[in-house]
C-alpha cells in the first residue's frame, strides 16, 4: 500500500473511530439517589445539529477535504507524474534522433514529464544553455501547480479548527448571555444550548484538522519524492544533448 493510500485509510480510521461514539462529546456523570440510570444517548445528527451553522460548515470543509484528497490520490502519483509509457516511448525516439516524433507524444501525453521535456527539446537548436533554462522554468512552474493544490488540504486544516473555535466562543456567549438576562438563577437545561455548541464545534474542527494535517504532509511529501524522480528521469533523457555541447 502506497503512503498516500496508507494515509487515506489512517485519516478515514480517525473519522470513524471518533465519530462513532458521539457520547464522548459529554462528561458520563455517575447517577444520583433516585436517578435513572442509562438514559437515552444523543445520535450524531443531534450533535450535528447543535453545532449549528458553524458546526455545518465544517462539516462543509470535512466533504471538500476529502474530495480534495481523492482527487490528489489520483494526480499525485508515479503513473501520473512520470507515465512509464511515454518515457519509454521517449526514450526510444530520442535514441533513434527523432526530436520531431518526441515533442509530438510530449503533446499527445500531457503530464508532468511532457511539460518539462517538450521546452527543452524545442530549443535544442539553442544549445544546452537554453535547453536546461527552459526545462528548469517549466519544471518549477509544473513543481508549483502540485504545491498549489496540495496547499488547499493545509488550509482546509487551518480553517477548520479556527471555525470550532469561533462556534467556542459564540456559544459560550450564547450561554454567559443567558446568564446575565436570566432574572433568576438558570436551570442547567438553559445553559445546554450553548455549552453544548461550544463543545461540538470544537470537536468537530479538530475531527476535520488531524486526519487533513497528515494528507497535506504525506501530499508534500510526495510531491517532492516524484519531481525529484521526473527530474533524474529527463537528465537521462536528455544527457545527450550535453554530452554534444561539452
Amino acid at each position: 500500500m502506497s503512503r498516500v493510500r496508507t494515509a487515506a485509510a489512517f485519516a478515514w480510521i480517525l473519522l470513524a473511530a471518533l465519530a462513532s461514539r458521539p457520547g464522548g462529546l459529554r462528561a458520563q456523570e455517575a447517577p444520583g439517589p433516585g436517578a435513572a440510570s442509562g438514559g437515552p444517548r444523543k445520535s450524531l445528527v443531534q450533535y450535528i445539529e447543535e453545532g449549528g451553522l458553524i458546526g455545518h460548515s465544517i462539516i462543509l470543509c470535512s466533504i471538500a477535504g476529502v474530495a480534495l484528497a481523492m482527487a490528489l490520490a489520483t494526480q499525485i502519483r508515479r503513473g501520473a507524474v512520470l507515465p512509464p509509457q511515454l518515457l519509454g516511448k521517449l526514450e526510444a525516439l530520442l535514441e533513434a534522433g527523432d526530436e520531431d516524433e518526441a515533442l509530438a507524444a510530449c503533446r499527445e501525453s500531457p503530464s508532468f514529464l511532457s511539460a518539462v521535456v517538450a521546452p527543452g527539446l524545442s530549443r535544442r537548436s539553442e544549445g544546452w544553455a537554453e535547453m536546461e533554462k527552459a526545462m528548469q522554468e517549466a519544471g518549477e512552474a509544473e513543481t508549483a501547480k502540485l504545491h498549489r493544490k496540495v496547499g488547499y488540504l493545509s488550509l482546509i486544516a487551518g480553517v477548520s479548527p479556527m471555525l470550532g473555535l469561533f462556534g467556542t466562543v459564540s456559544g459560550m456567549i450564547q450561554t454567559f448571555d443567558v446568564i446575565a438576562t436570566s432574572e433568576i438563577q438558570p436551570k442547567p437545561a438553559d445553559l445546554a444550548e450553548g455549552i453544548s455548541q461550544a463543545l461540538v464545534t470544537t470537536y468537530e474542527g479538530l475531527l476535520v484538522a488531524i486526519p487533513m494535517t497528515v494528507l497535506f504532509n504525506v501530499f508534500r511529501n510526495r510531491v517532492a519524492t516524484l519531481v525529484a524522480e521526473a527530474g533524474a528521469a529527463v537528465e537521462r533523457l536528455l544527457e545527450p544533448y550535453r554530452g554534444g555541447e561539452a
